[in-house]
């Protein structure tokens, strides 16, 4: 699927980076392998020196190539079995996906200066079984007696091949090269998608490639991976420093649902933790008979797990012996009726006090952080809000964690905070502390709703993408726009990974025309509202005080349930987007898994006022499927399809006014 090709003399290179598949050449030129800045100083980590033309690399020019005499030198290799990052215990749900194997090679390098005498570096490359994915980090080890300030870790640079020759234009004009995709675990701001979160990858131009079209040279083809906001790490004796870590996933193409697709596949492969996916209700209570009830209803009804949510009678800041004991008497009532039970804990968008809040460094003074005050991670109300929450999952047995508001990025002035030193390492130190604490959760077998991008390092769903004001307009609206979310909200991230909202109850205004309550009134709109997401695959915050009020309500979420579980696996398979949501015609997503029995099941809606038939082509390609498929419509009976040469089906469907239907593949 790739190759990654290294030249050990006369200091370790990378000569060859291949896209298999494609045969694609991806690096026009050597690169050093990383780059530090320690004590002020900049260091390379391997490469070589002497290319002139650096539009191509020819294998013959490398014997002329020549160590750089400030470059940590390569030392030997070692090669291993991938190990998991994260220690993941599991106590819900899961789609298929468990995972990845491979193998990690790791090259050892020593400097070749006095002054950092001690320190060596690894350079890990993991390669996966199965994906065109490599995994680069690297791990520094101060073996010395003395302590150096690291600035900067630069842990990959590639002279790429650019996408793009056009003579004049300034570096964000350029389109960045295409053929593969980069994510790191270094990712934050609550966007809800890794585009906007990214903090590492940074597209320069390369002032050496001399003979590009660019009269300005500023063609954007020298990729750097490093965090912009983490300098000054204290690199004390004996300690060790884990870089960022650097997914590199080759690409087909560039059509945006393979490109999807791969995406998904490879959280699946890396962050397997990210397939876990229970039914959840969202609870708003004020008393504990409140929610002794709701248990009582997710048991009634086929739900997996109950959530209390923001406003409701639990804080989970208040480790008094009364509160914990309180909460685990909850918590052993929702297991001995098999409910799983969790709760909501606000960490950022808050003001705490001006000794434990970030401080700006452009007024020395609380504020200016993302969401205008926000408490410091680092600070003493920061480490104790920390261990206050572990302390609450340990004494009560609470299952789920829904995280609001963590870390986001603030930088601290402060040189009080006993968890950073000052401005320089407030974001390394604050990011390093929430990742612990995911980490913490997940190996204590803890499912974790947070809406940043935490997704590897730990938590297992983020929000779809929604805008909070919309569900204060008409019932109508939000059905369509909730569609929309759904179908926007899967290109990148599988079902699994995505929380929805359905406020049963007002939300933010809008009266009777935007609610649910009462249920029983509603049915129809209750009933759509459940299906367009459990159709999809995601679990939506149904957020009200009860899952039904009368007998016919409790059917109807009986039913709906049954039939997601009926269908999970291949619901809780990739979509394929069909067409997007728009109000004048149907709309519609389909799953697609060739490794199930099930192939592919469709979701389609009608919003107009009046009956549709409509004739649509149905991509089957990615259901694996390649000569003929049967086709039902609901439980109805299997009609035989033959594919089209595209491996398309014509398929004719009915669908009455503002209602739905689902087709199976097989």
């Amino acid at each position: 699927m790739l190759k990654r090709v290294f030249r050990l003399s006369p200091n370790l290179v990378c000569t060859d980076y291949t896209n298999l598949r494609t045969s694609r050449q991806m690096i026009r030129a050597v690169s050093e392998e990383a780059r530090l800045k320690i004590n002020g100083k900049e260091y390379r980590v391997g490469g070589l020196l002497g290319q002139q033309e650096k539009a191509y690399l020819l294998p013959e020019w490398l014997d002329q190539f020549t160590a750089g005499t400030l470059d940590f030198r390569y030392v030997s290799y070692e090669l291993k079995a991938i190990t998991q990052q994260l220690k993941w215990k599991n106590n819900f749900w899961t789609s298929r996906e468990m995972g990845g194997t491979g193998k990690m090679i790791s090259f050892l390098f020593v400097p070749a200066v006095h002054e950092l005498e001690g320190l060596e570096v690894k350079v890990n490359y993991e390669l996966y079984d199965g994906i065109p994915l490599i995994v680069k980090s690297l791990t520094i080890y101060n073996k010395g007696q003395k302590t150096f300030k690291i600035d900067r870790v630069v842990n990959e640079v590639l002279g790429m091949v650019e996408e793009e020759s056009a003579v004049a234009g300034e570096l964000n004009q350029f389109k960045v090269p295409q053929g593969i995709y980069f994510e790191t675990n270094y990712a934050f701001n609550n966007a809800m998608r890794y585009a906007q979160s990214d903090q590492t990858t940074h597209w320069k131009a390369d002032s050496t490639y001399t003979s590009q079209v660019s009269y300005g040279k500023n063609s954007p083809v020298l990729l750097e991976i490093y965090p912009e906001k983490a300098p000054g790490i204290n690199l004390a004796p004996s300690e060790v420093f884990n870089s960022v870590r650097t997914h590199e996933l080759m690409m087909d193409n560039d059509d945006r649902e393979n490109r999807g697709l791969a995406v998904r596949k490879m959280y699946g492969v890396v962050a397997p933790w990210t397939a876990a996916n229970p039914i959840f209700m969202h609870l708003v209570s004020k008393k504990d008979d409140e929610v002794r009830n709701a248990i009582d209803q997710c048991a009634a009804t086929g739900y997996e797990a109950l959530i209390l949510s923001f406003g409701s009678n639990l804080n989970m800041e208040d480790n008094t012996d009364k509160n914990l004991s309180r909460w685990k008497a909850m918590a052993d009532y929702a297991h001995e009726r098999g409910i799983r039970i969790g709760g909501y804990s606000l960490f950022s968008s808050r003001k705490i006090s001006d000794q434990q809040d970030v401080i700006d460094p452009k007024t020395n003074k609380p504020g200016g952080a993302l969401f205008g005050n926000a408490p410091c991670f680092g600070s003493v109300w920061g480490l104790n809000y920390r261990d206050h929450i572990q302390t609450f999952f340990t004494a009560t047995g609470f299952d789920i964690w829904e995280n609001d508001g963590p870390y986001a990025g603030d930088v601290c002035a402060s040189v009080t905070h006993p968890g950073h030193k000052g401005l320089e390492d407030s974001q390394w130190r604050q990011m390093e502390i929430q990742k612990g604490l995911y980490r913490w959760l997940n190996e204590h077998g803890v499912y974790i709703n947070a809406p940043d991008w935490y997704f590897l390092d730990g938590i297992h769903k983020i929000a779809l993408g929604y805008k909070e004001a919309n569900f204060k307009l008409p019932r109508e609206q939000q059905k369509i726009l909730n569609r929309q979310n759904i179908y926007d909200g899967a290109w990148e991230k599988t079902p699994s990974m995505s929380w929805g909202f359905v406020p049963l109850t007002e939300y933010g205004g809008g009266g009777a025309a935007a609610t649910i309550e009462p249920l029983k009134d509603h049915l129809k709109d209750y009933e759509q509202l459940m299906m367009q997401y459990y159709g999809a695959g995601i679990q939506a915050c149904y957020r009200g005080p009860r899952l039904y009020d009368t007998e016919e309500t409790k059917q109807l979420v009986i039913r709906v349930i049954k039939w997601y579980k009926q269908y999970r696996e291949i619901l809780n398979s990739d979509v394929i987007h069909l067409r997007r949501a728009d109000g004048r015609d149907w709309d519609g997503i389909l799953h697609a898994n060739p490794m199930l029995k099930t192939k592919g099941l469709m979701m389609l809606y009608n919003p107009l006022k009046e009956t549709i038939t409509r004739t649509i082509k149905v991509p089957l390609y990615y259901t694996g499927l390649t000569d003929a498929a049967k086709v039902r419509e609901k439980e109805g009976k299997s009609v035989r399809h033959k594919l089209n040469r595209d491996f398309t089906i014509d398929l004719t469907f009915t669908i009455p006014a503002e209602d739905y239907t689902w087709f199976v593949f097989e």
